[in-house]
């Protein structure tokens, strides 16, 4: 069986999307790295608070959601809990598994994260409403959800 022809190298316009997408990713990060360092948080911890304000997780999933080690992933909630950002909690369906969960304060610093960064503010805040709406549907798209 072969593989058709535009399957092994990718057109023009699509090497072109792949390079934006990097340049997108890029600038996120640098951002995002900019307004964790505004609350006095590394990268790491801010990306962990964020995740742990959408739901209580183990640190298994956490450590797969980071792609890092679960004990790198123990560490970044030992500094986080020591600020009052995060607790510690038994899982209701597990006892012997503990959930990493944001407090109310770590909620808080993590909405600020989000609304501090300038990639939001700014170049997507440049967009229409139906532009980003467009924007959000074709991410979703590529990313196989929702």
């Amino acid at each position: 069986m072969s593989t058709p022809p535009n399957a092994r190298r990718p057109d023009p316009v699509t090497m072109e999307v792949v390079e934006l997408i990097g340049d997108v990713v890029a600038r996120f990060y640098e951002d995002y790295e900019e307004a964790a360092g505004e609350h006095a948080l590394t990268g790491a911890q801010a990306r962990l608070l964020s995740l742990l304000a959408l739901e209580p997780l183990p640190m298994r999933k956490l450590a797969l959601k980071l792609k890092c080690e679960p004990s790198n992933v123990t560490g970044i909630v030992d500094r986080l809990e020591v600020r009052g950002l995060v607790e510690r909690r038994p899982d209701p369906a597990d006892r012997r598994v503990k959930l990493a969960a944001a407090t109310e304060e770590g909620r808080r610093v993590a909405r600020e994260l989000r609304e501090g960064l300038r990639f939001a503010r700014e170049p997507l805040a440049g967009l229409s409403d139906a532009e980003r709406r467009s924007l959000r549907e074709l991410l979703r798209r590529m990313l196989g959800v929702g």
